[in-house]
């Protein structure tokens, strides 16, 4: 089974910044048991990361899924299903750019 785009959105806010937010049903797996691929990206006007969240198999001493924050910190997300993991991240996206913007 290929997979699927599940889930996109795209959208850029009143200083520049950007986001990006896709996600894709693949076949379960060790790197994938829920069977879903993410990429959530915040980016400033000139592309450099802001916020990313993201399931890549690459950060498995913090945990499979993480975020990755502007100072480089990356972190464990608790994932609960991918309509919680876009709520949790537009909800970080709108509370970073309430205070590059005040």
């Amino acid at each position: 089974m290929p997979a699927t785009v599940v889930y996109r959105e795209e959208s850029e806010k009143s200083d520049g910044s950007r986001y990006e937010m896709i996600a894709w049903q693949v076949p379960e797996s060790e790197e994938y048991p829920e069977g879903v691929k993410y990429s959530f990206q915040d980016m400033d006007a000139d592309g450099d990361t802001l916020l990313r969240y993201d399931n890549a198999p690459h950060h498995r001493d913090v945990g499979r899924h993480h975020r990755h924050t502007h100072t480089g910190e990356v972190t464990k997300l608790d994932f609960t299903g991918l309509a919680d993991l876009i709520d949790d991240f537009q909800s970080e996206v709108n509370e970073i750019h309430d205070r590059r913007t005040d």
